[in-house]
């Protein structure tokens, strides 16, 4: 690995067997790899296209708030894109909005998450979108998330869905019930080849039901109105009035915007069993051809070891964060001490470690912004660990060492650390850039104690001047003593 190559090198350096040794310009770069889900293992990145990558994410369901579990998907979207752009690679990004045919069972039951959201709050599922859509936005800019080039709504492609349905059906994959169109999986040899799904176990026995589905794993492609005028949303079509199912919004969607055959499709790993599992199936056979090279997946926010969820808890919204004090940068700091494939705990106290070591990094940036240009220049480095780490499947913890320990380097000088953290958060995107030395406005009890212990301290009472720091402590400010006098901060 490059890492071992500088140590090695270092060694020989030390020992006078290698002269005008040059770790900066020995350093090995790692090319970009990515654990695929479809291969199991982690593989060499090869785009399509030279220099170009389509790349789709699973976007919301947008009937409610999205949870800091969802918003978990996102920022690692985010990141592997950052990533892309970082090794310089040019980034299609299509991230669909889902507003209408999610149910709220994955066995094509129940009631359309939208239209009982709509029901619930007396407005059209069209404002229930929007709302809950705008809401979405903002949490991603909060977030400093990048945008995605293209925000498709399901409802606005019914027309694309409709001929791949049809096409589907002139090939032989599909069949009708009384409640739908749906995907014959039976038909698809490789069916399951995703989540390494066993057919064999789901065969149909005498003691499980599933309805009018010829097999277990059989999916709607489109539901039936069961009473026409009903819904909200729902038009004509060849099959009969009615809605698209969930999975084939994605497929009609991401072959639309990025072709029948692209890079990178992201999403949860709630998402492999089945809706991912079920748009290969349906996209495969429609266009006889592998879809998408590289299934990346996420793994879960957990709190207590379960999957944040409504039933289990730890169900915020980056709002509610904010309520409690907390920046949305905190919760992307968090999310970068963690490797996307690991499950990241949550808990409040675990927020507040990343919200603590993350100001205390925003405040060595501030003063390393300062501070005079001296000491050595090792950007070339740093640079090449920071993307070693990067490139190997996206490894932010190991990143995150690096720039740590350069930042805490003595030796590198300051101007040339600043312009290179600069050029790192354009994948970490914590706001380097911004940080600055914020102006701290006291509430009058505050100032009253900063003053008391100034005079304490004049007058060498040490022990009274600590108790009156700590109360100053309790009230959420901490006072430094530094060589131009006092800083006082929120902590």
């Amino acid at each position: 690995s490059g890492d071992f190559t500088i140590d090695f090198l270092v060694m020989l350096a030390d020992t006078g067997e290698l002269k005008e040794f040059k770790p900066q310009r020995l350093l090995i770069i790692m090319e970009l790899k990515l654990y695929n889900t479809l291969t199991r293992k982690k593989e060499a990145f090869k785009e399509i296209k030279k220099g170009h990558v389509g790349m789709y994410s699973c976007g919301p369901t947008v009937y409610s708030y999205q949870h800091i579990g969802n918003m978990r998907a996102y920022l690692f979207a985010d990141l592997l894109k950052r990533v892309l752009l970082f090794n310089e690679y040019k980034v299609k990004h299509v991230v669909n909005i889902t507003d209408v045919g999610h149910l709220t069972s994955d066995a094509d039951e129940g009631e359309d998450k939208m239209e009982k959201a709509a029901l619930k709050e007396g407005k059209s599922a069209y404002e229930i979108a929007y709302f809950y859509f705008k809401i979405f936005k903002e949490d991603l800019k909060k977030l400093n998330i990048i945008d995605a080039d293209i925000y498709p709504k399901a409802s606005e492609h019914i027309k694309e869905q409709i001929e791949l349905i049809l096409n589907l059906e002139k090939k032989g994959y599909t069949y009708k019930t009384s409640d739908g169109v749906y995907f014959d999986s039976s038909k698809f040899k490789d069916y399951g080849k995703l989540g390494m799904i066993k057919i064999e176990g789901l065969k149909k026995g005498k003691r499980v039901s599933f309805g009018e589905k010829k097999n277990k794993t059989d999916f709607a492609l489109w539901k039936f109105s069961t009473e026409k005028g009903k819904r909200q949303q729902e038009w004509d079509s060849p099959f009969g009035v009615g809605f698209p199912g969930w999975h084939v919004e994605c497929s009609a969607m991401s072959m639309k915007y990025l072709g029948e055959h692209f890079d990178i499709h992201t999403g949860g790993e709630d998402h492999v069993q089945i809706h991912h599992t079920n748009e290969i199936a349906q996209s495969e056979c429609a266009t006889g051809k592998k879809c998408v090279n590289y299934w990346i997946h996420v793994a879960f926010l957990t709190f207590k070891g379960e999957k944040v969820s409504k039933s289990k808890g730890g169900l915020y919204t980056i709002s509610e964060l904010e309520e409690q004090g907390y920046n949305a940068f905190d919760f992307r700091y968090l999310c970068l001490l963690s490797h996307y494939h690991s499950q990241l705990s949550f808990s409040l106290e675990n927020l507040d470690s990343a919200k603590n070591a993350f100001s205390r990094m925003k405040r060595k940036v501030i003063e390393l912004k300062k501070s005079g240009g001296k000491g050595g220049d090792f950007s070339k480095e740093y640079g090449g660990k920071f993307l070693n780490a990067l490139n190997d499947d996206l490894n932010t913890p190991v990143a995150m060492q690096v720039v740590l320990q350069m930042i805490d380097d003595e030796d590198f000088d300051a101007s040339k650390k600043v312009k290179l953290l600069e050029k790192f958060d354009r994948v970490l995107g914590l706001g380097i850039k911004e940080m600055k030395e914020e102006k701290v406005k006291l509430p009058l009890a505050v100032k009253k104690l900063v003053d008391e212990r100034e005079r304490l301290r004049k007058e060498k009472k040490w022990a009274e001047a600590d108790i009156v720091r700590e109360r100053i402590k309790r009230e959420g400010y901490l006072i430094e003593d530094v060589v131009e006098g006092i800083k006082v901060r929120k902590i």
